[in-house]
C-alpha cells in the first residue's frame, strides 16, 4: 500500500439518537457518565483522533446529535469505533443511527487535481 494511502485522514459523521436511559439522567449525571465512562476509554485506546459534537434535536427527529470525528488514518478510526463500542455510549446511552465516513477531497488526491469543491466565501 502506498504511504500516502496508508495515512489518508478520515472524517466520520456519527449520527446518533439519545436513549431514554440517557435522557433520564440529570445534566450533572450525563457529564459525569461521559467524562468517567467514555472519555477515559477513548483516550486510553486511541491516538490521532479529534471530535466535535453538534446538537441537532431541534432540526431532526431521526437523530439528536452528530458527532464528527477526524482520524489521522483508517486504523485510528477503527480503534476509535472499537473503543466506543466498549463503553455505555454505544447502544446504551445513544443509538448509533448511521456512520458516514469519508476522506476530504479524495477525488482530488486520486486524480491529482485541485479540490475545487472546497469553498470559502
Amino acid at each position: 500500500m502506498p504511504e500516502e494511502t496508508a495515512h489518508t485522514p478520515v472524517t466520520a459523521f456519527m449520527l446518533v439518537k439519545t436513549t431514554p436511559e440517557w435522557l433520564a439522567l440529570t445534566v450533572e449525571e450525563r457529564v459525569h457518565a461521559f467524562t468517567t465512562e467514555v472519555v477515559p476509554v477513548v483516550r486510553a485506546r486511541t491516538a490521532g483522533v479529534r471530535s466535535r459534537f453538534y446538537d441537532t434535536e431541534f432540526y431532526s427527529a431521526r437523530v439528536t446529535d452528530v458527532w464528527v470525528w477526524e482520524a489521522d488514518d483508517h486504523h485510528a478510526y477503527q480503534l476509535l469505533v472499537d473503543a466506543l463500542r466498549e463503553t455505555p455510549f454505544w447502544d446504551r446511552y445513544f443509538e448509533v443511527v448511521d456512520l458516514l465516513v469519508g476522506t476530504e477531497n479524495g477525488y482530488a488526491r486520486t486524480y491529482g487535481v485541485d479540490a475545487v469543491t472546497t469553498l470559502s466565501t
